[in-house]
């Protein structure tokens, strides 16, 4: 049986969840272990295989699907995906809360698949200009690219009801704060 909870963090590219992922992950009253989720799209020059994801090629992800090896998955970009492998979370779970960074669609279904073990929060940047900047001022995404980020982020945004907290990233240490609480309080439940 599931024994720890899990907390879902979910905001568009640009927004602030990696970094408020890693400060809950710094909280070890928390008890927290990353959720490293699988992908199809390339490697980053600072990202290592299983560590911050589980590259997989095309085919290997498509047979893992076959296999239903996953609580949830999604097509992102053309040929790009990303999901939650059941044998990541089950290896996780018996001994930790475990954190999520995922995006909309992954979010609801881990919600639906953890019930009320689970917490979703989703972050919210402080505007679609100021995503816009942070996103070209990371300088990792062509013109075309960024164009697809900030139309998926304005898809994102209008399903942030379906979460059940909403905060907004226009202060960081405020971010934090409120984040910690949340969680503390969901956890201590």
């Amino acid at each position: 049986m599931k024994s720890g909870k899990v907390i879902v963090l979910c905001a568009p590219s640009g927004s602030g969840k990696t970094t408020l992922t890693k400060h809950l992950l710094d909280q070890k009253i928390f008890n927290l272990q990353f959720s490293i989720s699988a992908t199809t799209r390339q490697k980053r020059e600072n990202e290592n295989d299983k560590i911050d994801y589980h590259f997989l090629s095309l085919d290997e992800f498509k047979v893992k699907i076959d296999n239903n090896e996953f609580i949830e998955l999604e097509k992102v970009y053309e040929d790009v995906y990303y999901g939650t492998l059941k044998s990541e979370v089950d290896k996780l779970i018996k001994n930790h809360n475990i954190i999520f960074d995922v995006d909309v669609i992954g979010a609801v279904s881990l919600k639906k698949y953890f019930l009320d073990k689970a917490l979703t929060i989703f972050i919210n940047p402080p505007s679609i200009e100021e995503l816009e900047k942070r996103l070209i001022e990371r300088g990792l995404n062509s013109k075309d690219d960024l164009k697809e980020r900030i139309k998926k982020a304005k898809k994102e945004i209008e399903m942030k009801s379906s979460f059940d907290y909403s905060i907004t990233n226009d202060d960081l240490d405020m971010a934090k704060s409120e984040i910690i609480e949340i969680v503390k309080d969901f956890l201590n439940k």
